[in-house]
């Protein structure tokens, strides 16, 4: 996927007016690069999501990847699953961003089942899945509209079904939140973005991506009907977390691991 893609440079010049940020040909082009640049944390939240598969995701269920972009979601499962451990069904609304992520996990995992959907996350027809991975999508959603959305997850998870959700996120402090942004931005600055490409990328992302609290990312959750969420990462004011639908499920494999106590934690 790196051998196709380019620096991401979309606002490296002056732009008389700034457009609305979309994940048009040109996102796509350099999309690996914009992430890896743009986001703390990417890697790592990738890296864990194969084991919490592991230990959470019963064998052979469907693990669903909405606003699965280029299918790096895919690509961390299967590097860490076995064939026959899942079916990968990824969901996009870009059409270029489907056509690449198709192409991407076909060469990649020829011996996965991997298959990528174009489409609306609010309208998809779900099938009974094991995991459900949002990785910077609900933020990309009108705020009016996370609710139902979350609500639909939870009836198409299995009982002991897990729902991973990253995204970026407000404080609830003011200070605190200025705080976070100015070291956000310096840590692009670190990764090679001038103030120039900071500010007009902020600019075409006002009222686009639109986040929340963690505060209020768990009240919906929990409103929606999953019996615990925890927040599992954060770096700066990018976040994941977990949330989970009881049932009866429990791997097997790790049937000898004690779980702690509330006294123990």
């Amino acid at each position: 996927m790196s051998d196709a893609s380019y620096r991401d440079a979309i606002f490296s010049t002056p732009l008389d007016r700034v457009a609305r940020f979309s994940f048009d040909e040109r996102v796509v082009a350099c999309f690996p690069d914009m992430i890896r640049r743009s986001v703390p944390g990417y890697g790592q939240i990738l890296g864990m999501l194969g084991l919490i598969a592991r230990r959470h995701l019963r064998h052979g269920a469907r693990v669903y990847d909405l606003g699965c972009s280029l299918g790096a979601g895919g690509l961390a499962l299967a590097g860490q699953l076995a064939p026959d451990a899942f079916r990968y069904t990824g969901v996009d609304l870009s059409p270029a961003m489907v056509a690449r992520a198709r192409e991407t996990l076909t060469a990649e995992c020829p011996e996965h089942a991997m298959e990528v959907l174009e489409g609306d996350i609010r309208r998809l027809d779900y099938q009974p899945a094991g995991m459900i991975v949002l990785n910077f999508t609900l933020q990309f959603l009108p705020p009016e509209d996370r609710e139902a959305l979350m609500t639909r997850l939870f009836e198409a998870l299995e009982p002991g079904g897990v729902l991973v959700l990253s995204e970026k996120i407000q404080a609830c402090d003011e200070q605190e939140n200025a705080w976070l942004v100015e070291r956000y931005h310096d840590f692009k600055r670190a990764n090679g973005y001038s103030d120039l490409e900071i500010s007009q990328k902020r600019t075409a992302l006002e009222n686009v991506l639109v986040p929340d609290t963690l505060d209020a990312h768990h009240a919906r959750l929990a409103r929606a009907g999953f019996s615990r969420s925890h927040t599992w990462f954060q770096l700066l004011n990018f976040a994941s977390v977990v949330a989970f639908k009881d049932g009866a499920f429990k791997n097997e494999a790790f049937k000898d691991t004690a779980s702690p106590t509330s006294q123990e934690t």
